[in-house]
This record gives C-alpha cells, sequence and structure tokens, in this order.
C-alpha cells in the first residue's frame, strides 16, 4: 500500500488523509474539481459533483485529466464506477447548443446530435413548453427572451448548454487601462489577471462574454473588471454591494484607465446617474414601495444599450437580478467572486445565466507568489461563564446559538488579541449589534452597522486607511467589497451561523498584501462547547479548502 492521500469512494466522496506527504498539492489538484463537505484533524472530505465538474470542464480541464488526479493521488484503485460518472458529467457539459441560425441571424436555435436526447429534451416537464417549435428532429428554434429560462431548465435536467449564440453590440466605449495610474505609480495586470481577462473575453468570440472569475480578496478582481471592460469597449453596467463599494470602483476608474470623470455615473439611493458606465447597488435594484410592488430600480438594465453588465460579489446575487439577467443574455455578463458557494444553493442558477467558471486561482497560490497576505487562522475558544449555562442549557435552539455569540467574555478575549498584536490595525467584525455597541464603547474605537450614515462610513475608513483611527468596530457591512488595505488583523467575535462565504470574506479583508512581512492575522473567538463551536466547523469548510489551516487555542493563552 502508498502513502497517497487520496481514498476515492464509490459514492463520488474523496477521503483526503492530511497527514500524506503529497496531501498539500493533492488537494489543491482535488479543488478544481470537487467539493470540499467536512475538514476534522486527521481525514478531510471531498465530493465529486456534476456541476463541480461541469465548472471544471468550462475552466479548461477534460475528463481525462480530472480522472488521472483522482489515479496519481490515490492510496487505492479508483472505482470504475467513478471513473464512469466522471466522464458521463463531462460528456454532458456542451451536448445541448444554443447558436443563432446561419440562414436567419435572427433566429436562435437550440441543438443537439443525439436524436434519444432531443426526445427526452423535447418530453421534459419544464423544457417541453419552451420547446414547442421543433424545426428538425434534433434542432429547435426558440424565442429570445427564454434563452436563460432554457439554460436554467437545461441545467436542471443535467445537460449544461454551450451557449455560442454570441452577444449584441452595445454602445462603444472609449476605453483603455493606463500604464501609470493618477497616483503617479507604474501599473500593469499581472499574468493571472491578463489569463483571466483573455479566458473571458477569448478574443470577442461567441465563446467568451460569459461566466465567473474566482479570485481572493485583495487579488485584484477590481482591477480583472475594468481589464475586461477595456478589452470589450462598450457601455458598462456594474451591480455591485453597497454605495461605499460603488464609489471604490468608481476611484479604480478614474486611477488606473482613461476613462473622464463624466463617463462615469453613480446609481444609488442619493443619486441616479447613468452614464456610459454606470455603477449601481443590488439594493437599489432591488427596492420597491411595499412587497406586492414593482421593483422601480430594474428599469436600469433598459436605460442604455449596455455591452457588458458586471455582477460584483456574484455570490450575493438577489433573486430579482436573476430573474432580469435570465432575459439579458444577449448582453456579455461577468461575475467576480471570492467564492462560488451560496449559502440558498442556487450555485447552478449562477452558472446557467451569469456563466460558468472561467479562471479560479488557488488562495494559496497567490499567497505563495506575495499577490496576497500570508494568514494565520486562529479559533480561540472562551469557556461560557458560569451564571450563564442554565439559560443556555434550557434556550431553544435560535437563541442557543445568539447566547453563545454574545458571551461577555469575548471582550477581554479582543482585549487581549489587539495587545499581542499591538500596533497593527485591527478590524473587531460581529453580527449582533449590542454586541458591537458594548465592545465599541469598551475599546474605545468607531461603531460602523448598517443605520451609520455613507458620509461617516466614508470618513472613518478613510481615517482607518491613513492611520489616525487604530481599529475599527464593523457589522455585516463590511463584509463585502471594501478596500482597506492596511487592515491585518480581523477578530471575528460572531457570524452568521455556519455561513462559508461570510468567513471567507472576512478574512479577505485583511488579505491585501502588505509591505514587510506581508502578514496577517484572522481571530475567530467562540464559545466552547456551545452551538456556535459546531458552526464554526462549517463555516471553517471554504478556507480549508483553500489550504488554509485553522490553529485552536484557549482563551487563558491570551491572558
Amino acid at each position: 500500500m502508498n502513502d497517497n492521500p487520496f481514498i476515492v469512494q464509490s459514492d463520488l466522496t474523496v477521503l483526503v488523509d492530511v497527514a500524506a506527504p503529497r496531501y498539500a498539492e493533492a488537494r489543491d489538484a482535488l479543488a478544481r474539481f470537487a467539493e470540499l463537505v467536512k475538514s476534522p484533524e486527521h481525514i478531510h472530505t471531498f465530493r465529486v459533483s456534476p456541476l463541480s465538474i461541469w465548472n471544471a470542464c468550462a475552466a479548461g480541464m477534460s475528463a481525462a485529466e480530472i480522472t488521472g488526479a483522482l489515479t496519481e493521488y490515490s492510496r487505492f484503485p479508483v472505482p470504475a464506477n467513478v471513473t464512469s460518472q466522471v466522464n458521463d458529467f463531462a460528456q454532458r457539459f456542451g451536448r445541448v447548443r444554443i447558436e443563432r441560425d446561419a440562414h436567419n441571424g435572427d433566429r436562435l436555435l437550440v441543438h443537439t446530435s443525439d436524436a434519444l436526447l432531443a426526445e427526452e429534451l423535447a418530453h421534459g416537464k419544464q423544457l417541453a413548453p419552451l420547446l414547442s417549435n421543433r424545426i428538425a428532429p434534433t434542432t429547435f428554434s426558440i424565442r429570445h427572451l427564454d434563452r436563460g429560462r432554457i439554460k436554467q431548465a437545461l441545467i436542471k435536467a443535467g445537460f449544461p448548454a454551450e451557449d455560442v449564440a454570441g452577444y449584441t453590440t452595445g454602445e462603444s466605449l472609449d476605453v483603455a487601462l493606463r500604464t501609470q495610474t493618477r497616483t503617479a505609480h507604474d501599473f500593469a495586470l499581472r499574468d493571472y489577471q491578463v489569463q483571466a481577462v483573455h479566458a473571458f473575453h477569448a478574443l470577442g468570440s461567441a465563446r467568451g462574454g460569459s461566466g465567473v472569475i474566482v479570485l481572493p480578496c485583495g487579488a485584484g478582481k477590481t482591477v480583472v473588471g475594468m481589464g475586461v471592460i477595456s478589452a470589450v469597449r462598450e457601455s458598462t453596467l456594474i451591480l455591485t454591494t453597497s454605495v461605499s463599494a460603488v464609489r471604490q470602483w468608481i476611484s479604480e476608474l478614474l486611477d488606473k484607465t482613461d476613462i473622464a470623470e463624466e463617463m462615469i455615473g453613480e446609481y444609488s439611493a442619493s443619486i441616479k446617474d447613468v452614464r456610459p458606465i454606470t455603477v449601481a447597488t443590488y439594493q437599489i435594484l432591488t427596492h420597491r414601495a411595499r412587497k406586492d410592488a414593482e421593483f422601480t430600480h430594474l428599469a436600469l438594465f433598459d436605460e442604455r444599450n449596455w455591452g457588458l453588465i458586471i455582477y460584483d460579489e456574484v455570490h450575493l446575487l438577489p433573486a430579482p437580478v436573476f430573474q432580469v439577467t435570465a432575459t439579458l443574455q444577449a448582453r456579455r455578463r461577468l461575475g467576480l467572486t471570492a467564492t462560488l458557494v451560496r449559502e440558498d444553493g442556487r450555485e447552478d442558477d449562477v452558472f446557467a445565466l451569469i456563466g460558468p467558471k472561467k479562471a479560479d486561482v488557488p488562495w494559496k497560490v497567490l499567497e505563495r507568489q506575495g499577490w496576497i497576505a500570508t494568514a494565520v487562522c486562529t479559533e480561540v475558544r472562551v469557556p461560557l461563564a458560569e451564571p450563564l449555562r442554565m439559560h443556555y442549557a434550557v434556550a431553544e435552539a435560535r437563541n442557543k446559538f445568539r447566547i453563545a455569540s454574545e458571551n461577555p467574555d469575548k471582550t477581554q478575549v479582543v482585549r487581549d488579541i489587539i495587545a499581542r498584536h499591538a500596533g497593527e490595525p485591527a478590524l473587531i467584525i460581529g453580527m449582533y449589534v449590542d454586541q458591537l455597541e458594548i465592545l465599541a464603547e469598551e475599546m474605545m474605537a468607531p461603531l460602523i452597522t448598517g443605520t451609520t450614515p455613507q458620509l461617516r462610513r466614508d470618513a472613518l475608513y478613510e481615517k482607518f486607511r491613513a492611520g489616525t483611527v487604530p481599529a475599527l468596530v464593523v457589522s455585516k457591512v463590511a463584509n463585502f467589497a471594501i478596500d482597506l488595505p492596511d487592515a491585518s488583523l480581523a477578530i471575528q467575535i460572531s457570524g452568521t451561523f455556519g455561513s462559508r462565504q461570510e468567513e471567507a470574506q472576512r478574512l479577505g479583508r485583511i488579505l491585501r498584501p502588505k509591505p514587510g512581512a506581508n502578514q496577517a492575522h484572522f481571530y475567530s473567538v467562540v464559545t466552547g462547547d456551545t452551538v456556535e463551536q459546531d458552526f464554526a466547523l462549517k463555516r471553517q469548510l471554504f478556507l480549508c479548502e483553500q489550504g488554509y489551516e485553522y490553529q485552536i487555542a484557549d482563551a487563558h493563552e491570551f491572558s
């Protein structure tokens, strides 16, 4: 028996021995086509799924490469049914094509070369109404408005479509990347950013133009977005998570492209300025006067002849924007994210409506190359004080989590961690505003929550960047798309149950490259022997998949 790390099982799970000599390289190979399910101390469990295989295929992997990786790192022979199922999943990708009629350019066709598959699709409950116009045994004509709905239905049926119908031409936009920023720094795309732009754009062909770029926070997803804008050179709508993120996009565009300021518009609650490049928030697009009213601002999608729509933090895409995007398949669509994990399980809708994964660089690879900071992750376990134990014991499940999350003894641990890292710019991140208010008062640190006015948020972020505010206490509003490059210490005191995406985003706040040692520290303070500790294990899954290990420490080790 060899000492390879994989034990490949017939149910498509892969057990990975973290003590095996080739563990790190094997994990990096496996993460390209499988998803981490659980990660206790010694044996991690990954699962191969149809969607994980389809994303791998879309990113350029072949079935032979996937089965080759399983064979190379496996301790025992790979079960024959696993090889067969991987091949089957991979062969399903692209068996159905959406293309433009060669004889009538205005007509869209759904085509497969497999007559039996065509019959199966024609009789499918969801697909039959959309494929009613059959013009040949294996070809159907479809309405333009149904292009997205058909792709959604096809992926649910297990046959993700290859969409090569192409895109409409948007309004022309004269824009290029600078070689020197407005702040007088040399500027050029890094190699992996260039590769991501090329993978998405595909020289303007119909095989490019839709998909998702997955890069860790701090690796320059915004820069990749600007690279795509300069490649497409058409009017662009950028959707992001907050007004702060909107203004960061505008600042970056002005700093790193030659676009004139009057060509960029902000579309938010306070400003509604539609320009050739318009940056809007998801919140404004999904706003409506009452629950049963229309979404007033979704009309923004029709305001101009957009050539490109960029979905920042695409893993947060709200349902109404999904619905609109289903009818916008003729527009180029770029998704940007640090993780494709969605807590609502709609990863397949991202694949169908935005596009497949086009590029994905492992976090640890960029860390080794120095493009993001080296991060040490530590879970600090705090005991629950005696007076609270009975209260916790008799509480309902949801209240148990909150009692554990708001453990008042966490405050001293936060003090001790900051003392250990004296002088390092710190973010203290939590979920419960009452807890954050108490902590901010005791730490004498500014607090930013959802109710903090935008002008004050921007002022505090700027003071933090300038070093005049050494620590910020922040709620969930700081999870996404906030550029605080000097932050090197993050202390998480409460979170959203087992949210893997939130864990990744919060670590991402401190991964911007730093001068000197390029070192960052991420602490998650949890109440030991409670449901919060159980949820912490689930939160850490995505980062463990990326190669991060959580050290476990007791609170007394910091006192």
